[in-house]
């Protein structure tokens, strides 16, 4: 596909007239300022941002739980900008003449652990060029003495030169490599903040127990004075580097247990010694005095990162800091889209290597936030993921050889950055529809097009088949639903049998009814395709054909009740992408549908609440009417009422697009 010189139809143009999105007076994000501080860079975490700044002017704790991308690395970092100055410490590690496997630990100020060590190396180097002197004229002393040393027999002096040479040269290589004492004594600067300006902050995501909690390094050579000083060997950790700042670990239930036990302990005693952590090294025969990390812990992760924390370290985070679940939408108002152009603003300052966007092309940027949003007027906050939009659309503009990044350039990007859950279900769609198996035209008995979501934001169209059969058991018969199930999706199964007996008055109980979502190898999950499979079956029940022209979604309670799910949007752009022009969603997911101009007019969607609202957009003829009045009698006036204030609240929706009537 090229970018180069391409043609874009009017409806792309920047001049193109239509209803602004936002009420900000600029040509290009070049006008925006970016402002200085972290804290002041992220987006729709207003609460969050109110509790870091509490934690940071009391030097608290903060859990952070959420999606990745919902800004909290940039949180963690903006917490070590917050924090009030302190007087910042070096750490130097001593020889402990008593015990050289118990080094001593020692504190001073900022900068002055470097001066201390520069001071020691001095002496030495004064020292050491001493020793190299002595190291040569050692050699060259028993070198003369080999060649001016009377012998009897002059063959002797050949073997005296010969033993001379290799004596020189043993005494030479043993003089370079013996360490003077003022060598063994020069301090190890193990922290130092001779450069800090602010708080630390160190990002723990990911290291092993050695580089978070430190480590002291093996030494093959222990005698013979050619070993390494203990003191030499240590290695500070992460939560020592963190001292009078900020230690952030992201996903911290991937820590082993021993590992959030220790850090538990640091976090308590604001002091942790450092010792070997391989029980096979020689490390492990060294331990420390104990090392100052007075830090604060911004740990964050996803709601399973909760289960697998130490209880213990979840109860220190929560008793003496904040837990905050971090934000995945916030409400499409315009003080919010206004903010957005700022945060497009920041992403192109930050990249550096990328155009500045017109005022259009934010535009375009804001109508994928609510597209990605999956929530009825709602804006994702699912920022890194719409970086990665935005920087492809400035490298399609730099290709192109444009000073700025027009709209044109944003709907581009959105085909080449598409996630590879998005490529895979297309190559998905087209494989099916090749070979058949998905269908888009003409009707069949007991065979759906249901809708299915696949990763997090892509959508598949699957194949929903159901057969009756004579029941193989004389005591009952069943519902056999094949296609790797999982737990919900077989619930959800057994749910529709209570419905069809309801409803339909067919004695069920001496038949088989077999379920099978079509070559569906990865599994199935969730209740989304139980409208489907119960359409399936009653078709395959009455024996009354099903539209393929028609695809649907939704979950269904046993009094036939048409539920909201997840990924609406997504499902659309699936059917559309099958070639399929009518679909049928939950009356509450009618608003969460955000799909382009072009996409709209290809497609008719049919919004409904209860499941004979289905049937009749889904049966065909006659026999498909009477089936319906069959699901229509009984419906309470309770639920007819229920029925009218899902109408009322979805109305604005309905008066704001183009359907056909269910």
């Amino acid at each position: 596909m090229s970018y180069k010189n391409e043609k874009q139809p009017e409806k792309w143009s920047d001049n193109k007239e239509e209803k602004p999105l936002i009420d900000v007076n600029i040509q290009t994000t070049a006008e925006i300022p970016v402002p200085t501080r972290l804290i002041d860079q992220v987006i729709g975490q207003k609460r969050a941002v109110d509790l870091i700044k509490k934690a940071a002017i009391q030097r608290r704790n903060v859990l952070l739980i959420g999606e990745p991308g919902t800004g909290k690395s940039m949180l963690g970092a903006a917490l070590a900008e917050l924090l009030p100055r302190e007087e910042l410490e070096d750490i130097l590690c001593v020889p402990n003449r008593k015990d050289p496997n118990t080094p001593k630990i020692v504190t001073v100020g900022s900068g002055e652990g470097r001066r201390i060590v520069d001071r020691y190396l001095e002496k030495s180097a004064k020292s050491q060029n001493i020793r190299m002197i002595i190291s040569l004229i050692i050699p060259l002393a028993i070198m003369g003495y080999v060649i001016f040393a009377p012998v009897n027999n002059p063959g002797d002096r050949a073997n005296l030169v010969l033993m001379g040479l290799f004596v020189s040269f043993f005494a030479f290589l043993v003089m370079s490599q013996l360490r003077s004492r003022s060598e063994t004594l020069v301090p190890k600067l193990l922290v130092d903040t001779s450069q800090q300006t602010n708080a630390p902050f160190n990002d723990g995501t990911g290291a092993h127990a050695g580089a978070l909690l430190g480590d002291v390094r093996h030494d093959p050579f222990q005698s013979g004075g050619l070993g390494t000083p203990a003191h030499e060997r240590v290695e500070a950790g992460l939560i020592h580097k963190s001292h009078k700042g900020v230690l952030f670990c992201d996903e911290i239930g991937t820590l082993g247990m021993r590992t959030q036990q220790n850090l538990l302990t640091a976090m308590q005693e604001r002091e942790f010694q450092i010792t070997g952590q391989s029980e096979l090294s020689s490390g492990a025969m060294v331990r420390t005095d104990p090392v100052p990390c007075d830090f604060v812990l911004i740990a964050a992760g996803n709601l399973p990162t909760v289960d697998n924390m130490h209880p213990a370290l979840r109860s220190r985070i929560r008793g003496y800091g904040y837990e905050v679940y971090m934000d995945e939408v916030m409400p499409d108002t315009l003080e919010n889209r206004n903010k957005i152009v700022r945060f497009v603003a920041q992403e192109v300052a930050k990249d550096g290597r990328i155009p500045h966007f017109t005022k259009r092309a934010v535009e375009e940027v804001i109508r994928e936030f609510r597209r990605r949003a999956n929530k009825k007027n709602s804006l994702t906050l699912m920022f890194r993921d719409l970086g990665g939009l935005i920087r492809a659309a400035g490298d399609i503009a730099r290709e192109d050889g444009s000073s700025i990044t027009r709209v044109a350039h944003v709907v581009q990007a959105k085909s080449l950055a598409r996630p590879l859950e998005q490529q895979v279900a297309e190559k998905y769609i087209e494989r099916r529809r090749d070979y058949q198996i998905i269908l888009n035209k003409g009707s069949l008995v007991g065979r759906v097009n249901a809708l299915a979501v696949l990763g997090e934001r892509s959508g598949i169209v699957m194949n929903v088949e159901a057969e009756v059969t004579p029941a193989m058991s004389s005591q009952e018969g069943k519902i056999i639903a094949t296609g790797k199930l999982g737990e919900i999706a077989q619930e959800s199964v057994q749910n529709v049998s209570a419905l069809i007996k309801k409803y339909t008055g067919i004695d069920v109980s001496r038949q088989d009814i077999h379920v099978q979502f079509l070559q569906t190898y990865s599994g199935v999950e969730g209740d989304s395709a139980s409208v489907s499979i119960a359409t399936a079956v009653v078709s395959a029940l009455t024996n009354i054909p099903v539209k393929q022209d028609v695809a649907m979604t939704g979950s269904l309670s046993v009094r036939g009740e048409v539920l909201p799910i997840g990924g609406a949007t997504f499902k659309a752009e699936a059917a559309l992408e099958a070639g399929i022009k009518t679909i049928i969603v939950p009356m509450g997911n009618l608003s969460d549908i955000v799909l382009e101009e072009e996409q709209e007019e290809k497609i008719t969607i049919i919004p409904v609440q209860r499941f004979w609202e289905v049937l009749a957009a889904a049966l065909e003829g006659q026999k498909g009417k009477e089936i319906v009045k069959k699901f229509k009698v009984g419906i309470t006036e309770f639920e007819k009422e229920i029925s009218r204030k899902i109408s009322e609240a979805a109305q604005p929706a309905l008066q704001s697009r183009k359907k056909s009537p269910s």
